[in-house]
């Protein structure tokens, strides 16, 4: 498939028109005001974390690469075979030096996104290996549809980040695609984005185009992607995710140090030890980010799932995995690192009320526990294994609608507000009051998605429900969208590196490519 850095030609003023509909415009990066939900006190605090010290000390952490033990040795750490054995003295030494927050530099700077503390983000879901799409057929990806996705990425205002491969394209070679996978996100939007971890070398891929995109002394200063590193629960860190981690953090890129977590299978069955488990596991590669470069950023992470022990299967919006993130929210700012979560997931098969059940129980958690990378933000569904463009939509405008919550309560007019309460008195309405003529766009958030019409009038347009709506919806801004405009130096200098790398890297199963 070949790649065109022109824009479709044609039907401008039919997108100048759907354009004058839609406000693209990013929201700031939130600032989360809400209370948190802190379901531990102090000594429970202490409790998971002398536990979780007890485990990286006596039973210890496998790092299975030999990089990794070197590196661990020369720290001073005790290491038999692969199995490290972490001092709590050297770890808390060691994650001391990770910056408690940091900004996101995109390539338009009015996107830029602080992480930390108070300051959060909405990302959307990655790695699914199938769609639903805009006919709400499950099928295989392509590149055609992660460019889709790349793009309402950037129109959906409350989505801070285009992700990486939101889908996996099939239509590419597995051992190239993170080169098509990084420049997709980095040509159909000006968000930050993330960086592929599938491979140490295709992590340097990633942090070469990067450069290309920003400069190289410019990302030594400032982080402009992202990567993930998953481990290996319980308590194994494998040779492609540290090698994937030291290429970012040599580069000063941020890392998510996510254990990977079915609660039941993989760790205890309990609530507490599972986070006591998942806390040890997340501290020991938190502390190798920083044996790799003292001060790199570095994101406290997690993937959370229970295990249904019916099936095995894992499951999404269950009452303990909002109970966890309460506590690794607790963890995280004990530590004082920024943290990692998952949001918005389903478990359903279609966009049903199961997917939304599960989707708003688990944001709502989320933003109570306050998250601040908050990961898997729109699409998510059947665990995973499908991104739904009417969810994308739908998940997208609830980030809105919570991004609106965390800001907390606008006091700016009241007093003028309280005003109208006199003027209009008792039993008259506020309806044609100059303060609501005023104000009316902008006091309650509106959904576009949810229709709350009466039943007569609904049926009387068609008795249109969700899914239709959202995919109607994801048309129209699709036929809206307007590429951002990619320097044309640095966009010839990002091809060039592409078809090099693609000369360069075998690719048995490789399509007949045109780039």
């Amino acid at each position: 498939m070949a790649l065109d850095s022109r824009r479709r030609s044609g039907g401008r003023s039919a997108r100048r028109a759907a354009r004058s509909a839609y406000d693209f415009t990013m929201l700031p990066g939130l600032t989360n005001t809400l209370p948190l939900c802190e379901i531990m006190d102090g000594a429970q605090v202490e409790w998971i974390d002398a536990a979780s010290m007890d485990i990286l000390e006596n039973v210890g952490v496998v790092f299975r690469d030999d990089i990794a033990l070197a590196d661990w040795r020369k720290a001073g750490a005790r290491v038999e075979g692969e199995t490290v054995f972490l001092d709590r003295g050297l770890v808390r030494e060691l994650i001391a030096t990770i910056p408690s927050d940091f900004t996101y530099q995109a390539r338009n700077p009015a996107n830029n996104v602080r992480l930390g503390g108070r300051h959060a983000m909405f990302v959307p879901m990655t790695g699914a290996p199938f769609l639903r799409d805009l006919d709400d057929v499950r099928r295989n990806p392509t590149l055609d549809d992660l460019a889709m996705f790349h793009k309402l990425s950037h129109m959906m205002p409350a989505l801070h980040s285009s992700a990486h491969h939101i889908v996996e394209p099939y239509d590419h070679p597995i051992s190239q695609r993170h080169l098509r996978i990084t420049y997709s996100s980095m040509k159909y939007s000006d968000k930050t984005f993330m960086g592929m971890t599938t491979s140490p070398k295709n992590a340097e891929d990633v942090l070469d185009m990067c450069a290309i995109l920003f400069g190289e002394e410019f990302m030594e200063e400032h982080p402009v992607t992202t990567g993930n590193c998953n481990g290996n629960s319980p308590l194994v860190w494998d040779e492609t995710m540290l090698g994937a981690m030291r290429a970012f953090c040599r580069r000063n890129q941020p890392v998510l140090c996510s254990p990977f977590v079915l609660g039941g299978a993989n760790t205890p069955a309990s609530v507490a030890a599972s986070v006591a488990q998942l806390n040890a596991e997340a501290l020991s590669a938190l502390a190798y980010t920083q044996v790799i470069r003292r001060g790199a950023p570095a994101i406290y992470g997690h993937y959370l799932s229970t295990v249904s022990m019916k099936s095995g299967a894992p499951m999404a919006g269950t009452p303990e995995i909002s109970l966890m993130n309460f506590m690794i929210g607790q963890m995280a700012r004990h530590y004082g690192v920024p943290w990692r979560t998952s949001n918005t997931l389903g478990g359903a098969k279609t966009f049903d009320a199961q997917a939304g059940y599960e989707s708003a129980t688990t944001l709502s958690a989320v933003m109570h526990a306050g998250a601040n990378y908050i990961w898997h933000s729109a699409g998510w569904n059947e665990a995973g294994m499908h991104c739904s463009v009417a969810k994308f939509i739908v998940d997208a405008e609830q980030c809105a609608m919570a991004y609106r919550m965390a800001e907390g309560v606008n006091w700016a007019d009241f007093e003028e507000a309280l005003a109208a309460v006199p003027d209009v008195g008792p039993g008259g309405h506020y309806l044609g009051h100059p303060h609501t003529q005023e104000n009316f766009q902008t006091a309650f958030f509106m959904p576009e998605m949810f229709d709350n019409n009466s039943i007569e009038q609904w049926i009387a347009e068609g008795s249109v429900e969700i899914t239709e709506r959202a995919l109607t919806h994801a048309r129209n801004l699709l036929n809206a969208y307007e590429e951002p405009l990619l320097d044309p130096a640095r966009d010839e200098a990002l091809r060039d590196y592409i078809a090099r790398r693609e000369r360069e890297i075998p690719a048995a199963d490789a399509l007949n490519q045109d780039f």
